[in-house]
């Protein structure tokens, strides 16, 4: 996996409530199982029309907006469980996604694969999306390891949460199986001393 700590990057943003997994990634993309490709039917359904032409109107076609953050509305990943709507997400470049509030599946397989869902206040991503609006050059500073983001032009910092695990797994690039892998010295020496029936 990928290491993460600091990203400072421009945005694009998706400013819909209520965003899911189906229109993250239509269901009909869903028959590979290894994670790359997906990203080029990231909003599948918003991006093209009946004819697969872009859609001028949609945000992923503006080539204004570019960067490794995505920034989306309250309510981002609901609907089903899905893994390759972070897939998705991740293979098409971002690295981050904010919003204001993500559901806990969409949450759970975005930090399985080194994309980090950053909770910020309704407040703050009312005052993003502005910024984005006004300035779409404006960029974005997520510390993984102080978990703060900051709009730069603003100079508006917030804290976000992440569990001590998950932050250590993004920091050092590990997914749950390398974690596991990397103690397997202390595995070992553990079984040495301990009789196992």
């Amino acid at each position: 996996m990928e290491k993460l700590n600091i990203v400072q990057s421009s945005c694009v943003p998706i400013n819909i409530e209520n965003v899911d997994t189906d229109q993250i990634i239509p269901a009909r993309f869903l028959k590979a199982t290894n994670r790359e490709g997906f990203g080029d039917n990231l909003f599948r359904d918003w991006r093209y029309d009946d004819n697969n032409q872009p859609k001028k109107d949609f945000i992923l076609n503006n080539p204004t907006y570019k960067g490794q953050i995505l920034v989306g509305g309250k309510n981002f990943g609901s609907g089903s469980s899905r893994e390759h709507a972070a897939w998705a997400i991740y293979d098409h470049g971002f690295r981050v996604v904010v919003s204001s509030f993500f559901a806990d599946i969409f949450k759970g397989n975005s930090l399985n694969i080194g994309l980090l869902p950053v909770v910020v206040s309704e407040g703050f991503l009312a005052d993003l999306f502005a910024e984005i609006a006004k300035n779409p050059a404006t960029e974005v500073k997520v510390d993984i390891q102080n978990q703060s983001i900051s709009i730069l032009a603003l100079n508006k910092t917030e804290k976000f949460e992440i569990s001590n695990y998950k932050k250590l797994c993004l920091i050092e690039g590990l997914d749950d199986i390398e974690f596991l892998l990397s103690k397997k010295d202390k595995v070992e020496a553990f079984e040495k001393t301990h009789v196992i029936f």
